[in-house]
């Protein structure tokens, strides 16, 4: 009987929590009825104004709505429904995140909220009709990479990537790749392990293209330079590492925004004429670069140095004699 009176409170959260918001108060008998029904705990009206004082001193926030019979919801979460939204969102859109994992991350962060409101969030959904990975492992590889990085230790792991028949195929001869794990990040909607090889210096990793979860060996880790600059991430294309050079880039007024998002609010940028402006940004040149480029349709020109604009158009002209 004491146990019974000691869960009868934790149950009663229990529903305010999942059965309850503004919108969806429940009487002081639907509370009895619902203890009984769902636990079998009996209860009366004393006890659930008891038990609703002893949460609310706990922390809960507890809200009533006066009336003859009153009416309780819980008011304030840890998150808002605006707030899972968001989050769903970002679990739905996210490449990284295989189709499978994505509704289970969906229906947990539903149960964030009381059932009604998760309700709303299944409707309010927009899946973006984006390409999922298949690679199930991504949860342990990512929770290795960070055991690793905590620990100091250099890991080891398998890396595929597809030949001409959509086959996986391993990477350096079938043999493991050996690096010091730096830091996850996510670039160009993708994610990324940076690292250091002793053969290459840093070097990037697509995380989905971890065969399986990395050993952590024994070995130390590659520390950081101290001097390593995160915000060179943001010169890169394709996760391409290279040492970032000034570009002068010559720019339809059109074209402003996808400049702003792609190098930020402080990029360079002064008027050439009334219909378009310079930039100079600093960018680690890559084929990733030329091709964002070229994709504005000559609405973005290079108009130096040099040596990059003739970079660029020597892959053009590749293009154009390979087509």
């Amino acid at each position: 009987m004491e146990t019974t009176k000691n869960l009868r409170a934790l149950y009663l959260a229990k529903i305010l929590y999942e059965q309850t918001d503004e919108d969806h108060p429940l009487t002081t008998n639907q509370l009895i009825e619902a203890l009984k029904n769902e636990f079998g705990i009996s209860a009366h009206r004393v006890t659930i104004y008891e038990d609703m004082e002893q949460l609310r001193a706990f922390g809960f926030d507890i809200y009533t709505v006066k009336s003859k019979q009153n009416k309780y919801y819980l008011a304030a979460r840890l998150f808002d429904l605006p707030e899972l939204k968001l989050l769903i969102d970002a679990v739905e859109s996210s490449k990284f995140i295989t189709a499978k994992k994505s509704k289970e991350l969906v229906e947990k962060i539903g149960r964030l909220a009381s059932r009604n409101k998760a309700d709303e969030l299944r409707r309010f959904l927009y899946a973006e009709g984006r390409i999922k990975p298949e690679n199930e492992k991504i949860y342990y590889i990512v929770d290795a990479i960070h055991a690793a990085i905590n620990a100091g230790k250099k890991i080891a792991f398998p890396y595929f990537q597809y030949n001409g028949k959509k086959q996986k195929k391993l990477r350096n001869g079938g043999n493991e790749y050996v690096c010091s794990p730096w830091m996850l990040v996510w670039n160009g909607d993708y994610y990324y392990l940076l690292s250091h090889t002793d053969k290459h210096g840093i070097t990037p990793f697509r995380v989905d293209r971890i065969a399986s979860p990395p050993r952590i060996l024994d070995e130390d880790a590659v520390p950081q330079p101290e001097d390593f600059d995160i915000s060179r991430i943001n010169t890169m294309f394709g996760m391409f590492i290279g040492e970032p050079q000034r570009v002068t880039l010559v720019c339809e007024n059109s074209v402003m925004d996808y400049i702003v998002d792609r190098f930020g609010d402080e990029v360079e940028a002064q008027p050439l004429d009334s219909k378009s402006f310079l930039a100079d940004v600093n960018v680690a040149v890559s084929k990733p670069f030329f091709g964002w480029v070229f994709g504005f349709e000559g609405k973005v020109k290079i108009k130096g140095p040099a040596k990059v604009k003739r970079e660029y158009e020597k892959m053009l002209q590749r293009a154009v004699e390979n087509s």
